[in-house]
């Protein structure tokens, strides 16, 4: 009997939809179930179109551009309507793909249902009630996700999205660094659990870097169908008690850019709704990452900038602390001529054992505009400013130095890449740290400030020139002041002041009453308040009260002759598998180990650790039938830093201590780890084992307490 005629048997017709063409294929019951006369006909597309409901066509045009897009299949019931607009029948299609370069053929049946059965995924597509609840819900998420304007932001609107019917209680975002997948934020974990995922090659066996190099969803909606296809990774998953997982590529502008992992603590089935639903969110989470990252990436140029320009302040500068802040103009990319710096000068102790404190120039200046070519004038102004301090210059010679460069630069045919002539304003003010005598030279710019110990507020007056860059043969005299122990010296840039409507003089008032108000002790909070005067916290970018007022560049610079604190070092992880057909990759393993450990402070315990790594992983290749799992971390201990290795295999049998002889070539794994590891042991771990060590890392002379 020929297949056709069992379908017909079991009244289950054929058809054949071809993308390219837009000819569908019927054969004689799938005609009858669609209300033509059965006999088998070809169709085009408009006009099998018109047997089916509006709504479902629709409906079916999502779910087979899902199908194609992740190589499933696509399933839907669908009402279909008389040449009077009646529903005669609803029939289930069921069918397949088959894509040829661009264009594909979809190759299925059809078949009638006598009625809905409630709880089926194949419902949705004539349930009016889901669907509605569902575009209500998709359209809140986009709207969600439009307004989001940070990383932070996204993955808060994704970790709140309630979606009808099987909402997840647990999700991730992973992210591509280079050939490493990272955990970019997660919702529905506990602080640490990310720990094994933070970084791990794009070759591990796990399902979201899988996705990432394929670039097509996977579906778990059982634990055993994860245990089968990715039994390295599932005991890293399955502490967290999950029933089914949805990884779905973040795609944009056809670059995979990462994996969204949905899990659900009850079963889910992943229907084609429920995956179209996903597919869609994850299209918008991408979209919206992707807008929050060019976000971020114009702050983090402005904030780059900002770092560039901060004051450097060795161990060999004793008494002094000082704060800074560069804020960019609102707007654009964020970049303008702004900028401050300190430099550290050559000789000037005077102590005979030349031991003192010495002599530091503060700069602060202001480049003609804000854009990118004020800010690259900006940079190489601040590289002369520096090179005629560091030559040893006073500071009316510093200043006239540097207005012959600027003027050099932007005058005539040279100045074209920058838009013709600029100017720029500077103060430069040495210090010499042991008396507080402080030479201050002036072109053009506002005067500094000082805040005495009893809290009074001065404006200091200084003799000035030109700005940079206009006569190159402008003289800048010398003004001299001294500070004393205590006192603060304030100096910043004129957006500071004349921003929110003011000139220099009532904005010299306002900042006056903000250096009074404080107690002059914390001046990293002082530059805060100053700065938050002007354009509100450090969220400038969110709407309300504290909106951006932003008009101009500001640069702020404080310097008291007190001491600074010190800076804490931050843990590391790594995580990678070693296949049974890659032993080449024990190589690759050694190295993340050198580079994980590259400033531990015991050359021999570094070797150590390479040494076991390279054993543990040997031996899981050699005496398993699985691959190994290695994940690498160093944290603080009590006192010093802390290394834990843990390797891991799918082999139910437990290492074995030997006893090998002098001509063995094996056996000496366990041995070695007890003389060279502080810790270590061996976990069964349901299906498989770990074996771990742990290194204390020993004290030395780079390195006092933890992380330090």
């Amino acid at each position: 009997m020929r297949t056709e005629d069992v379908l017909a048997a079991i009244a289950t017709g054929l058809w054949r939809w071809d993308n390219a063409s837009g000819i569908v294929s019927l054969d004689a019951e799938a005609a009858r179930l669609l209300g033509l006369p059965a006999e088998p006909v070809r169709l085009t597309e408009a006009a099998v179109r018109s047997r089916f409901h509006p709504v479902d066509w629709n409906e079916i045009d999502g779910v087979v551009n899902l199908a194609v897009a992740e190589g499933t299949l696509a399933e839907a019931r669908l009402r279909i309507m008389d040449e009077h607009g009646r529903v005669i029948r609803t029939v289930r299609s069921r069918s397949k793909p088959l894509i040829r370069g661009n264009d594909y053929q979809l190759v299925g049946t059809l078949q009638e249902v006598a009625e809905q059965v409630p709880g089926t995924a194949a419902r949705t597509p004539i349930t009016g009630d889901w669907r509605r609840s569902r575009e209500a819900f998709l359209l809140d998420a986009g709207r969600a996700l439009a307004e989001a304007r940070s990383t932070a932001e996204v993955l808060r609107v994704a970790a709140s999205l309630s979606m009808p019917g099987f909402s997840p209680d647990g999700l991730a975002v992973f992210g591509v660094a280079g050939d490493r997948l990272t955990v970019i934020g997660h919702h529905g974990h506990s602080d640490g659990d990310e720990g094994p995922f933070s970084s791990m090659s794009l070759d591990t066996d796990y399902p979201a870097a899988e996705v990432v190099r394929t670039g097509r969803a996977l579906y778990l909606p059982t634990p055993d169908e994860y245990r089968r296809r990715f039994p390295m990774t599932w005991p890293l998953a399955q502490r967290f008690g999950r029933r089914s997982w949805a990884f779905v590529p973040l795609i944009v502008a056809g670059r995979t850019m990462g994996t969204w992992m949905a899990a659900f603590k009850h079963p889910v089935a992943f229907t084609p709704d429920e995956r179209s639903v996903l597919t869609t969110v994850a299209r918008m989470l991408a979209q919206a990452l992707a807008r929050a990252g060019v976000a971020e990436s114009e702050r983090e140029l402005s904030l780059g900038l900002q770092r560039t320009m901060m004051p450097v302040l060795g161990p060999g500068i004793p008494g002094i602390q000082v704060a800074a802040r560069y804020v960019p103009t609102g707007g654009g990319l964020q970049v303008g001529g702004d900028w401050y710096d300190l430099i550290r000068l050559p000789g000037g102790t005077s102590r005979t054992d030349g031991r003192g404190p010495g002599r530091v120039a503060l700069v602060i200046g202001d480049v003609q505009g804000h854009d990118v070519r004020a800010a690259g004038l900006m940079g190489q102004l601040r590289i002369a400013l520096r090179a005629y301090a560091s030559e040893g210059h006073r500071p009316d010679a510093v200043l006239s130095r540097a207005s012959r460069f600027l003027y050099g630069i932007t005058d005539g045919d040279d100045g074209e890449e920058y838009g013709g002539p600029r100017f720029a304003t500077c103060l430069y003010l040495e210090v010499d740290l042991e008396t507080g005598t402080v030479d201050i030279a002036r072109a053009g710019h506002p005067d500094p400030a000082v805040r005495m110990n009893d809290g009074t507020v001065l404006l200091r007056p200084t003799a000035g020139g030109l700005p940079l860059g206009i006569d190159p043969d402008t003289d800048y005299p010398t003004t001299r002041l001294t500070l004393d122990p205590g006192e603060t010296l304030m100096v910043c840039t004129d957006g500071l002041l004349e921003t929110g409507g003011h000139d220099l003089d009532t904005g010299w008032d306002r900042v006056r009453k903000l250096l009074e108000a404080h107690d002059g002790e914390d001046l990293e909070q002082l530059a805060d308040t100053l700065v938050e005067a002007v354009h509100g916290p450090g969220s400038h970018h969110t709407t309300g009260p504290l909106a951006d007022r932003r008009e101009d560049d500001i640069a702020v610079l404080l310097l008291s002759r007190r001491p600074v604190g010190p800076v804490v070092e931050a843990p590391r992880r790594t995580l990678m598998t070693i296949a049974q057909a890659e032993p080449e990759r024990i190589a690759e393993a050694r190295e993340q180990m050198r580079q994980l450990l590259h400033d531990w402070t015991d050359g021999d315990q570094l070797d150590s650790a390479v040494l076991m790594v390279s054993e543990m992983v040997t031996n899981v290749l050699v005496h398993t039938d699985g691959d190994a799992l290695l994940v690498a971390e160093v944290a603080c201990a009590a006192k010093s830093r802390r290394l834990r290795v843990e390797v891991s295999d799918t082999s139910d049998e437990l290492p074995h201590k030997r006893h090998p002889g002098e001509m063995a070539s094996s056996g000496r794994g366990l041995v070695l780890m007890e003389m060279l590891a502080d810790a270590w042991g061996v976990d069964p771990r349901g299906e498989g084992k770990a074996i771990w060590f742990e290194l204390n890392e020993a004290p030395g002379p780079s390195r006092e307490g933890c992380c330090g």
